[in-house]
C-alpha cells in the first residue's frame, strides 16, 4: 500500500523540532569557548619559561623583589622570648617602712640617674636619724672626758685604771656612732639629702620607667612582693631561646642570631649568644640560651614571643618569602624575573623553612628578582600553556 507523504513545505515544518533538539545535543558535547578579547595579547610558554607581552592582565597580579644574600642558618627557627637585660635594669624597692606622700614619675617616663621617683614619709628613717645624732653626742661627751683625764693623769689626779676605763667608754661610743651612721646609710644608700623623716626614692640608672607598682598613700615596707619601680634601658634586651637537645653541640656563645616578630613582618633584628643554660627543662626538653639583643629603635618589648635563628659565621644564602615557593612532589621551585614580562621557573634547594620565609641553599644569586606574589598563577599558566604546546 502506498503512503501519502506531506508536501515539502509541510515536511520541513514537521522536522524542525527534531533538528533543534539534535543541534542542542551536539552543542552540549563540545567544550565552551573561552571569552577572550579579540585584541588581547597572547602569552607564550616553553617548558620552564613564560613570557607575557606588554599590557597582559596577568602582569598586574605579579610582583617581584631583588634577593639579598644573608648568613647561612645553623638550624631551623626556634621559639624565643624577649626579656629585660638584668645588667641594665633596676628593680627599686625600699628597706624601711613608710607611706608614699608624692609620686614623681609615671610608667613610660624617661628618667636620668639620680632623678626622684617618689617621696616617702618613714618613721624608721626618723628613728635612724635620731639614733645617729644621739650616738654622735654621746661620743663627743666621752671624748672630752677622756681628754681631761689625760691632762690630769700626769699629776696623779686620775689613776691609770680610771684612764683605761675612760678610753674603753670612748671606743664603745665611737663604735655606736659608726653603727648608727651605717644604719642610716643603708636606709638612704644614695645619700639623698633628708628633710626630717621624709625620704626621696631616686633612680640609680638612666632609662625608662617600665613598671610602677607604687600608688599614692601606699604603705611600703621591705616585705613587699613587687618592686615599687622598674627602670630599664629599652635599647638593650635579653633574648631567651629554647634550644633542643640535638642542637646543643652546634650552638655556642658568640653565634649570631637573627630574630623575627609577628609585629614587624619582614624585619629582622640582631642578637648574639652569650651563655648556654646548664639545665634541661624536664617538661620541654629544652635548654635556655641567653643572647644580648640590640633594640636601638625600641620596637621590641619585654615578654614578647619571637622566632630566633642562629646563623653561621661564614657562607651566605638567599631568604625568600614562602609565597614565592611552588612545590611539585619532592621538589621546590620559584620563578625568577629575567626581563620585562619574562619569567623562568627554577628548581631550588631548601635549607630551612619558617613560618613566613625560607632559606634557599642553592639556585639563586644575589640581585636576582624573584616573584613573591603570583607564583602559583605563573605555575598554573605555565603548566597549561606548556600542555597546549605539546
Amino acid at each position: 500500500m502506498k503512503k501519502n507523504w506531506p508536501a515539502s513545505g509541510t515536511r520541513a515544518a514537521a522536522l524542525a523540532p527534531f533538528a533543534l533538539v539534535l543541534s542542542l545535543l551536539v552543542g552540549c558535547g563540545r567544550p565552551a569557548e573561552p571569552l577572550i578579547e579579540k585584541n588581547a595579547p597572547a602569552p607564550s610558554a616553553s617548558a620552564d619559561a613564560m613570557h607575557y607581552p606588554p599590557g597582559a592582565p596577568q602582569l598586574e597580579m605579579i610582583q617581584s623583589q631583588a634577593i639579598v644574600l644573608s648568613p647561612v642558618p645553623l638550624a631551623d627557627v626556634l621559639s624565643a622570648r624577649v626579656a629585660y637585660d638584668d645588667n641594665r635594669t633596676a628593680r627599686i624597692a625600699v628597706s624601711y617602712a613608710g607611706r608614699i606622700v608624692a609620686l614623681k614619675a609615671s610608667p613610660g617616663d624617661a628618667v636620668r640617674a639620680g632623678q626622684v621617683l617618689a617621696e616617702i614619709d618613714s618613721p624608721d628613717v626618723g628613728t635612724a636619724i635620731a639614733d645617729q645624732n644621739k650616738a654622735r653626742a654621746d661620743e663627743e661627751r666621752k671624748r672630752l672626758v677622756l681628754e681631761r683625764a689625760r691632762d690630769l693623769v700626769s699629776g696623779d689626779a686620775v689613776s691609770q685604771k680610771d684612764l683605761d676605763s675612760l678610753q674603753a667608754d670612748f671606743a664603745v661610743a665611737h663604735a655606736e656612732t659608726l653603727r648608727a651612721e651605717q644604719r642610716l646609710k643603708n636606709l638612704n644608700p644614695r645619700g639623698v639629702p633628708l628633710s626630717g623623716q621624709r625620704v626621696q626614692l631616686v633612680s640609680p640608672i638612666a632609662g625608662v620607667v617600665a613598671e610602677r607598682n607604687a600608688t599614692p598613700s601606699l604603705e611600703v615596707s621591705p616585705s613587699l612582693a613587687l618592686p615599687l619601680f622598674v627602670v630599664t634601658d629599652p635599647k638593650r634586651l635579653w633574648l631567651l631561646v629554647d634550644v633542643p637537645e640535638k642542637l646543643l653541640g652546634r650552638i655556642r656563645p658568640g653565634h649570631a642570631v637573627e630574630v623575627e616578630s609577628d609585629a614587624y613582618p619582614g624585619e629582622r633584628f640582631k642578637a648574639e649568644v652569650v651563655q648556654m643554660g646548664q639545665v634541661v627543662d624536664v617538661n620541654t626538653r629544652r635548654v635556655t640560651a641567653r643572647a644580648t639583643l640590640s633594640n636601638s629603635e625600641g620596637k621590641l618589648l619585654p615578654e614578647m614571643f619571637v622566632r630566633a635563628q642562629a646563623v653561621q659565621g661564614n657562607g651566605q644564602a638567599a631568604r625568600v618569602p614562602n609565597s614565592a615557593l611552588v612545590t611539585h612532589g619532592l621538589y621546590t621551585y620559584l620563578f625568577v624575573e629575567v626581563g620585562a614580562g619574562d619569567f623562568r621557573r627554577r628548581k631550588v634547594g631548601l635549607l630551612t623553612q619558617g613560618g613566613e620565609s625560607s632559606v634557599i641553599g642553592d639556585g639563586l644569586q644575589s640581585g636576582e628578582r624573584v616573584v613573591t606574589r603570583g607564583a602559583l598563577l605563573l605555575d598554573a599558566d605555565l603548566t597549561a600553556r606548556a600542555g597546549d604546546i605539546q
